[in-house]
């Protein structure tokens, strides 16, 4: 009779560590906190746009009314130059962000990266500031324009006609 040797447990494998990716960002949470803007700006962005395109185009007589002294008319207020500069802000964020987001994705070498990155920063730094020095400088009654063309009401309340 033969004895039967136990049987030898099958050996494992050894256990490789899985390689640290990190996201080359200098802040730990900062993608979280993208993401989070991203959830929360979207849905803010919708209520902005559908609202100022309602204003401009459905009331009054719709696309025929904007001209410069329909601009100059809702810029008096300081409640359209905030929800116009809020519009702005949010919307080069938001979509600077998001070409961010696909620059690592698609950008390859690290110098590409950097150089695009850069890119984009200067475009949305740009057009911010530039968006709100027009919203901000915005003259309603320039000296030597055509009176047709202005919001007589208007340039007459600032006694600029």
């Amino acid at each position: 009779m033969t004895t039967a040797q136990p049987a030898q447990p099958a050996p494992r494998a050894p256990r490789l560590k899985e390689p640290q990716v990190r996201s080359g960002r200098l802040r730990p949470g900062a993608e979280q906190w993208s993401w989070r803007f991203m959830r929360l700006s979207g849905p803010l962005l919708v209520v902005l746009i559908l609202t100022h395109l309602f204003i401009n185009l459905m009331t009054g007589d719709g696309v025929n009314q904007i001209d410069f002294a329909f601009v100059a008319g809702k810029w008096a207020a300081p409640l359209w130059k905030i929800w116009d500069l809020t519009m702005l802000v949010l919307a080069m964020l938001h979509g600077g962000n998001g070409m961010r987001l696909l620059i690592n994705d698609y950008a390859q070498r690290p110098w590409m990266k950097k150089l695009l990155h850069g890119a984009l920063g200067v475009a949305v730094i740009g057009i911010i500031v530039l968006g709100s020095l027009v919203i901000f400088t915005f003259d309603p009654c320039p000296t030597g324009t055509d009176p047709e063309l202005l919001n007589i009401e208007l340039c007459k309340e600032l006694g600029r006609l």
